[in-house]
């Protein structure tokens, strides 16, 4: 297992190389799955690590922060991939609160970690995401905006988790005299 300063380090660098591709705005959602047990090393589910959570929760936080964004973090299948967010972003984005609190097996560890650091933590089903980072194949296209494009980075793997980027763009619609601003 990579030791959880080389997983830091490999997060640092993932989202120093995201950030020079995607335009972010203030208020935007940045949706992040996340199985600590594939980081591990681990088939997802079988070894949740909330020592792990807490090293990217750090990261992404800050990220967040530099650029304004609203972190949701996308439980697991145990909770039908709700997720966790500040109520200030649910307010914000009109979605509605559903009545579950997600712990290490049942949401998984990320989603845990993250609703016991945030200042007022919400759980929600459904957004649609302006972006997202998914580790160790967790599934989170559900919950981005049409039209989703990949991201490629120099960081395939965090720890030993595959690592999957997204940004989104509007729809493009009109046909051949349609007219795009890009």
């Amino acid at each position: 297992m990579n030791s959880l300063q080389d997983i830091q380090n490999q997060l640092s660098q993932l989202l120093s190389e995201f950030e020079e591709q995607v335009q972010f705005f203030p208020k935007q959602l940045l949706v992040i799955g996340c199985s600590t047990s594939e980081i591990a090393g681990s088939k997802i589910g079988t070894a949740g690590a909330i020592e792990i959570a807490e090293v990217l929760y750090k990261e992404l936080k800050e990220f967040a922060k530099k650029h304004e964004l609203y972190l949701a973090f996308q439980g697991c299948e145990h909770i039908n991939r709700a997720l966790t967010l500040e109520y200030e972003a649910a307010l914000h984005y009109s979605l509605e609160p559903v009545t579950v609190v997600p712990v290490k097996h049942a949401g998984g560890s990320m989603s845990a970690y993250a609703f016991t650091q945030m200042e007022t933590p919400v759980v929600v089903e459904h957004i649609r995401a302006h972006a997202g980072i998914d580790f160790g194949q967790t599934l989170i296209g559900m919950h981005l905006k049409e039209v989703a494009i990949p991201v490629r980075t120099s960081v395939r793997q965090i720890g030993d988790a595959i690592v999957t980027i997204a940004k989104t763009r509007p729809k493009l619609i009109g046909g051949e005299r349609a007219v795009y601003i890009r």
